[in-house]
């Protein structure tokens, strides 16, 4: 098995658990569940093989599917040893966040894509589930946050995972430094608060 097919495994295994705390918040029933983790999980991946006209991950390979849904059981009964839910979520977000990524832009790569696309496909494999989470749930997306580099992150390790291929600096590493940096700029978003100037308002000039 490939360096990019295990980071895709581990980022549907991870996002689906995010997308099943987040319905433990919602105090969901086990079909919730495994409906959010799904969704979680599989929704970055499905539009990034819809538009790079690839066999859709969990189409292809109900496997996905069956990794989601243990995911969401093993959360639904063991939620609530958490003593944080949110940090959890929060934590393994920026984990799950990482392989997607990673994986997403190794897909596009691999592919022969441009540079420009195998960024694009980078960012929207890595945000888009946790956007549909957020948005289902009700909450205010960690991607639109104020101040919240979210894409950023992914960005960088796209962008990380581009510069080790197309310069051959690292060869056959490139994913693996990509869901590195992607991490660890999430990672301190979330340990140090680094944040991103916002836009401010101004009073137009008479």
């Amino acid at each position: 098995m490939s360096l990019i097919a295990v980071l895709d495994y581990a980022s549907v295994l991870v996002f689906a658990a995010t997308g099943a705390l987040v319905a433990s918040r919602a105090q969901l029933d086990i079909v919730g569940f495994c409906f959010m983790a799904c969704l979680t999980a599989l929704g970055g991946g499905t539009m990034r093989d819809l538009l790079l006209d690839r066999e859709v991950l969990w189409i292809g390979n109900p496997a996905y599917l069956g990794i989601a849904c243990a995911a969401a059981v093993l959360c639904f009964f063991t939620a609530h040893l958490l003593e944080s839910r949110m940090r959890a979520i929060l934590w393994l977000d920026a984990a799950a966040l990482s392989f997607a990524v990673a994986a997403g832009a190794g897909i596009a790569a691999n592919a022969g894509l441009s540079w420009p696309l195998v960024l694009v496909m980078g960012v929207m494999t890595g945000c888009l589930g946790g956007l549909m989470r957020d948005v289902v749930a009700n909450e205010v997306p960690l991607l639109l946050k104020q101040g919240e580099p979210y894409a950023t992150c992914a960005l960088i390790g796209a962008g990380a995972l581009l510069l080790a291929e197309t310069t051959e600096m690292l060869p056959g590493r490139g994913a693996l430094i990509g869901a590195m940096l992607t991490f660890v700029a999430r990672g301190g978003t979330l340990a140090f608060g680094w944040q991103l100037p916002v836009y401010k308002s101004r009073p137009p000039r008479s």
